[in-house]
């Protein structure tokens, strides 16, 4: 069991799957706000790294699977750049789905996204259902990281691609030690300010800290089936990109 996967949001009461469902749906209504602010609009540049690298390496993208889509922004993104057959979200969430379900339907791409209320440890899709198979974000939240990681790599369609962005601690001067302040102290905060869940925004992080990262993420990625696992730091080492092929 790795660190983060002890940590939940709420306390010893309920498995982490189940607090992290309740933590989403609680804080649905500011998400999309407080992430924009929290980055300071950056998180939309991070996803598009992941998907300059399926646009360079692709062999085909035709049916795209984002992971913990949340309201959907990754999916979105997907469907505009990638211009697939089919993207499908999938989520814990309903709350979080519920606001992506009318970003899409604004955005007039609701024939292209479907969402799916979807466990990613034991996912219903068939082996080998999609082209490419994306996630933003979600690591630290997963309750059993291995199997959600070889599930990933089940419904992976054989030469597939998959991107992953995840937050990750800085390890230079002068960003380790500014990014410190500004996770132990500004992002509980303005979590509380903009979500009134001040817990929610302590627990990520927490899990920040303790998820594995770079050459040990990679490690386990590898470990999961994925061949050419590579991973890029960017923004001032703030986040990952990590990238692999099946």
């Amino acid at each position: 069991m790795y660190k983060q996967e002890q940590i939940k949001p709420y306390g010893e009461k309920g498995t982490k799957r189940e607090q992290v469902e309740q933590m989403f749906n609680n804080i649905a209504h500011s998400y999309d706000t407080l992430n924009h602010t929290l980055s300071f609009g950056v998180d939309r540049c991070w996803r598009k790294a992941a998907i300059n690298f399926l646009l360079n390496n692709r062999q085909s993208t035709d049916s795209v699977l984002d992971i913990a889509t949340g309201t959907g922004d990754f999916a979105i993104l997907a469907a505009q750049e990638l211009h697939p057959t089919k993207v499908v979200g999938c989520d814990i969430s309903e709350g979080m789905m519920a606001i992506g379900k009318e970003k899409v339907k604004r955005l007039g791409l609701a024939d292209l996204i479907t969402f799916r209320n979807e466990d990613c440890a034991k996912m219903s899709f068939a082996a080998n259902s999609f082209n490419a198979v994306i996630s933003a974000f979600a690591l630290r939240n997963f309750q059993n990281l291995d199997e959600c990681l070889k599930e990933m790599h089940r419904v992976l369609a054989d030469n597939g691609h998959l991107a992953v962005v995840d937050l990750c601690t800085p390890v230079s001067f002068p960003m380790k030690q500014l990014f410190y302040l500004y996770k132990k102290v500004v992002m509980p905060t303005l979590g509380m300010l903009f979500s009134k869940d001040k817990t929610a925004y302590s627990y990520l992080p927490e899990t920040m800290d303790a998820v594995p990262q770079a050459e040990r993420m990679q490690g386990i990625i590898q470990q999961a089936g994925f061949q050419n696992v590579n991973y890029r730091r960017l923004a001032f080492g703030m986040c990952i990109l990590y990238t692999a092929t099946k």
